[in-house]
């Protein structure tokens, strides 16, 4: 695979970029600045279920729909979805549409939300019954959990999963920007990257893969590529790597510009 310089020099600039911007102070605009507004772990898995669900297209409009969608659930989305009937769950959120979720898809997943609750007791609960079941097989695990929600993508349709594995992310690594509060169950060396146009675009240019579309073998084959260099997180350069598709702060062409230099690569 041909590489903008070697893999050595990739790691290196990559790890400048982690240390110099996985800080919480770059995290706006992105849908995980909903869950610091939380304390509880219980409520933050709902409140990353829910922003995931919604984190594609414009991030302004994103973050409007999550606004909305969480303000009616209070201080504790927890405690307000158990309390919640079904016929209260279609007042909740009437009205609110976001691209192709329609009203009744996002009140079809409050519902689903509350019967994963009554039946595991919490999302987490959900998944490690489902990464049991198929004896470690995470991607199989995968595609039975995300099941279990409406429109959420499945790894075995060959979908890139991007809001699957953002979920993911959020919850299983645990550094100063992601919650990481599942990692005892579920090593961060098994995450995929969620893989978007940015992300797609960024991994094309430093040689990290050759495929043309953005699916789950793209996403495999990309992750594969960091884990070369960091094994055990090999999703560890994720989102200082998307600060540059979502932040107008962080110029793209800059990042390409400084690697080069840095590596002295014509």
């Amino acid at each position: 695979m041909d590489r903008l310089g070697s893999l050595e020099g990739l790691k290196d600039y990559l790890d400048f970029l982690y240390e110099r911007y996985n800080k919480r102070e770059f995290v706006h605009p992105d849908p995980l600045e909903f869950l610091y507004h939380y304390d509880s772990p219980e409520d933050q898995e709902i409140v990353g279920l829910i922003a995931t669900s919604v984190a594609y297209g414009r991030v302004s409009l994103i973050l409007k729909t999550i606004k909305r969608l969480l303000h009616p659930l209070g201080p504790s989305p927890r405690r307000f979805i158990e309390e919640m009937d079904e016929n209260n769950a279609y007042g909740v959120w009437h009205g609110i549409t976001y691209r192709f979720h329609n009203n009744d898809d996002l009140i079809s997943l409050l519902l689903a939300i509350k019967k994963v609750i009554i039946s595991y007791n919490t999302i987490k609960n959900a998944l490690n019954a489902f990464y049991k079941k198929e004896n470690g097989d995470f991607l199989s695990a995968l595609s039975l959990f995300s099941g279990l929600f409406p429109k959420f993508p499945q790894p075995s349709k060959g979908s890139a999963c991007k809001r699957l594995f953002l979920f993911l992310r959020w919850m299983i690594r645990d550094d100063e920007v992601d919650i990481g509060f599942w990692n005892d169950l579920f090593p961060a060396e098994k995450l995929l990257v969620p893989l978007d146009t940015h992300l797609f675009r960024i991994a094309k240019r430093l040689g990290l893969t050759k495929r043309n579309g953005c699916n789950i073998n793209t996403a495999i084959e990309i992750t594969e590529a960091f884990r070369a260099i960091s094994p055990n997180d090999p999703v560890k350069y994720d989102f200082v790597l998307t600060r540059f598709g979502i932040n107008p702060n962080f110029d793209k062409e800059k990042l390409f510009v400084d690697y080069k230099y840095n590596n002295r690569i014509n």
